[in-house]
């Protein structure tokens, strides 16, 4: 109990990352000349560059602009107007009444879910707050982590999705042959559909190309399942591949942009989501239509029970594994990967005992994404990573993989009714997964919010920390003694001043 009193203490410390306090700088301890015009652009460039990769990464409107503002206000630009959108950062800089503004503008023309590139530029933010290193050795350091290869082949990425596809199967109810059809299905759809991204083909019909490939060998088999006396379920197989491919859009970015404040980005990523979501149920339909054309035989659509007790346990550790292999398809390290297991794991107990207590499937999505957004927020602080790599893969094994592939099915067997209702379910779980994250980070955010900075006047100065061992001794920081005056220095006997 003690180790876990411990571990707990240090989880809701002060070792935060940078998204939990970004707004104000400690103190421009070597602002920038701001009548220069060259020093105060190669801020501003630094500070749009850091957002690029964070919006890049799937980051709220409103975390992307206070990441900037801060990176910009560090180096005396405090007075700043941050403009987020889809696909752009604007940034315009208050000189005083004597200068003209400055601004600068950065378009974002990729997606890439590189969680290593995140944490890694997070981490130059931290640095950026407690060295502030001068602005051209920031901007070659950043350049550095832009331009850094990888952590892992390509390979271990497309192993990672496979995996990931097998554990969700587990976690729908799938036995191992079930598991391993999810497995070799998935790893067609990455190997493909890298193959048609390096052509150049719209990312909308890769998602039809997947869903087409998630579902023809899951119908396949179970229309030979006679001749080959085997006993599958499609639909665990074809759900596991829809939620791959559902992982990788901006599902929690869109509904945090629609809390928060920020709504034509909210629209845009929403909009984005809902395109590339019919992509997948396309694909998926094409494949259905073509086997009943084919005189194939199809699944029945029946109810889905709700787990036995005896299944929680396989269930939590299926979701934990499979957060833990979506992390690692997209690059996380090795902090960001114990991370993510652990939010995987709360997310996947919290919904299975939901569902137990006789909770819906929107309602258990709630919870459990409240839970991961919280364990994601106080595993921030412990891992110096961003909330978001836990936070996503967190709730990657509980997107509604199942419920679009029970509405597509419904709707293309004339039971318009039953579709309607499971893609609207769909669409309810989806949101409550990512509202649900929100407010789990807003509640780690504020469950203990430390006085990092304080005001002196117009500046900001770091506030000072005194730890009181016994009524004797009073010991500060070393980086914070170096600010006190030579007064208040402690003196060779190791006692302060004020205390005699």
């Amino acid at each position: 109990m003690q180790g876990l009193t411990s571990t707990l203490r240090r989880m809701t410390g002060k070792r935060r990352a940078i998204v939990d306090t970004p707004a104000g700088a400690p103190s421009p301890l070597k602002p920038i000349d701001l009548t220069d015009d060259a020093s105060v652009a190669e801020v501003l460039d630094l500070a749009v560059r850091v957002g690029e990769v964070t919006l890049a990464a799937g980051t709220g409107a409103i975390d992307t602009a206070a990441q900037v503002q801060f990176v910009a206000a560090t180096y005396g630009l405090n007075r700043c107007d941050v403009d987020v959108t889809y696909n752009s950062i604007t940034i315009s800089a208050y000189r005083g009444p004597t200068l003209p503004p400055a601004s600068t503008m950065r378009i974002v023309h990729y997606r890439s879910m590189d969680f290593t590139r995140l944490a890694a530029v997070d981490g130059l933010a931290r640095k950026i707050r407690l060295q502030v290193p001068t602005p051209s050795d920031a901007l070659a350091e950043l350049d550095d982590i832009i331009t850094a290869p990888h952590p892992y082949n390509r390979w271990v990425a497309t192993l990672a999705w496979a995996g990931m596809a097998a554990s969700i199967s587990v976690l729908l109810g799938g036995g191992v042959l079930v598991a391993v059809v999810s497995f070799l299905t998935t790893m067609v759809i990455d190997r493909v559909g890298r193959v048609l991204n390096r052509a150049g083909l719209p990312f909308f019909f890769q998602q039809v190309v997947g869903g087409f490939i998630a579902s023809a060998p899951a119908i396949t088999l179970y229309s030979y399942q006679a001749e080959l006396g085997i006993s599958i379920s499609p639909s665990q197989i074809i759900a596991a591949g829809v939620t791959v491919l559902l992982s990788g859009l901006s599902l929690v970015g869109s509904v945090q942009d629609a809390i928060t404040g920020a709504p034509i980005t909210a629209a845009a990523r929403f909009f984005e989501l809902l395109m590339m979501t019919g992509g997948i149920i396309a694909g998926v339909a094409t494949t259905l239509r073509l086997a009943a054309l084919l005189g194939a035989e199809l699944p029945v659509l029946s109810n889905v029970a709700p787990p036995d007790i005896t299944e929680v346990p396989t269930k939590v550790l299926a979701g934990a594994v499979a957060s833990a292999f979506y992390a690692l398809a997209c690059y996380a390290e090795q902090r960001g990967l114990s991370a993510a297991f652990a939010g995987g794991f709360a997310g996947a107990l919290f919904f299975l005992i939901a569902q137990q207590v006789g909770f819906g499937p929107v309602l258990s999505s709630a919870i459990a994404a409240t839970v991961v957004g919280f364990v994601g927020g106080l595993l921030a602080r412990r891992a110096l990573i961003p909330p978001l790599i836990v936070a996503v893969a967190g709730i990657t094994p509980l997107l509604p993989g199942l419920s679009v592939y029970r509405g597509l099915f419904a709707l293309l067997g004339d039971q318009t009714l039953l579709g309607m209702s499971a893609l609207l379910a769909a669409l309810g779980t989806g949101g409550a997964l990512a509202g649900g994250v929100t407010l789990g980070e807003w509640g780690a955010r504020t469950l203990r919010r430390p006085r990092i900075v304080e005001r002196a006047g117009s500046l900001r100065r770091p506030s000072l920390k005194v730890v009181r061992p016994d009524a004797r001794r009073i010991k500060r920081p070393d980086a914070v003694r170096s600010l006190l005056p030579i007064r208040n220095r402690k003196p060779m006997d190791g006692r302060w001043d004020g205390e005699r």
